[in-house]
């Protein structure tokens, strides 16, 4: 016990660190009032087209690993890379980038839970998971599907739970790549339509024009679609 304590103290430490050098040096460079403004999300939009155009695989590659970096150790969630995804690569080419990302630095993630927390872990969400135990054991690999395909809870717990069931990495490793695609596709692709209209607008948009912007509305209403059937799975195989 003692052992877990100064582990999560160290990681908790050094995640604090590092995200206050980032924005440390972030906003050394630029002020709020800079990145609030639509100049700056404009400009910035050609610049980093631009640089996926002179050498995609490099930024492609570069992207991913930061990707992997942005779960483990950094312990983010999927939704704002994936925008940044889409609206640099594209909805296709993002979503492939980020769904290998986020699928690696989850299985990071979950190794390191499975050796060093999986006593905390345990103690803290056994009792309240403990109806899964027994579907897990089932079938493996199509409850972890649906358990990702289904969500609802903060990613970075989502990535370490299925340590209260021994499940073997190579099944949590396919089933989140598959499980979160359709989600990182639907966001990715609103992000790819926000590219689309800064590009065309050299000044802010109206909010209207935002949201009945094919490239927006459509994917919106896919991902209330997709929300509304993972309800529906909720409460069919995880029901009590």
């Amino acid at each position: 016990m003692e052992n877990t304590k100064k582990i999560k103290l160290f990681v908790g430490i050094s995640y604090l660190v590092i995200v206050c050098l980032f924005l440390y040096f972030f906003f050394s460079k630029f002020s709020l009032e800079e990145i609030l403004s639509y100049d700056f999300v404009r400009n910035n939009r050609n610049y980093f087209i631009e640089l996926k155009n002179s050498n995609i695989f490099l930024v492609s590659i570069s992207f991913l690993l930061l990707t992997i970096l942005w779960v483990f150790p950094f312990l983010g969630f999927g939704s704002p890379v994936v925008l940044i995804a889409g609206f640099i690569f594209g909805k296709w080419i993002g979503t492939i980038i980020v769904v290998f990302g986020l699928t690696i630095g989850a299985s990071f993630l979950y190794i390191f839970g499975n050796y060093f927390l999986k006593k905390l872990i345990r103690d803290k969400f056994l009792n309240k998971y403990k109806n899964l135990e027994s579907k897990f054991k089932k079938s493996e690999f199509i409850y972890l599907l649906i358990y990702r395909i289904v969500g609802g809870i903060p990613w970075q717990i989502q990535c370490i739970l299925p340590t209260l069931f021994d499940v073997k990495l190579k099944n949590y490793f396919f089933s989140t790549l598959i499980g979160i695609t359709p989600g990182v596709f639907l966001i990715s692709s609103i992000g790819s339509g926000l590219e689309k209209i800064i590009d065309l607008n050299s000044k802010v948009p109206r909010i209207s024009d935002i949201i009945f912007s094919k490239d927006i509305y459509i994917p919106l209403l896919g991902f209330f679609l997709l929300i509304s059937l993972a309800i529906i799975f909720r409460k069919i195989f995880f029901k009590d």
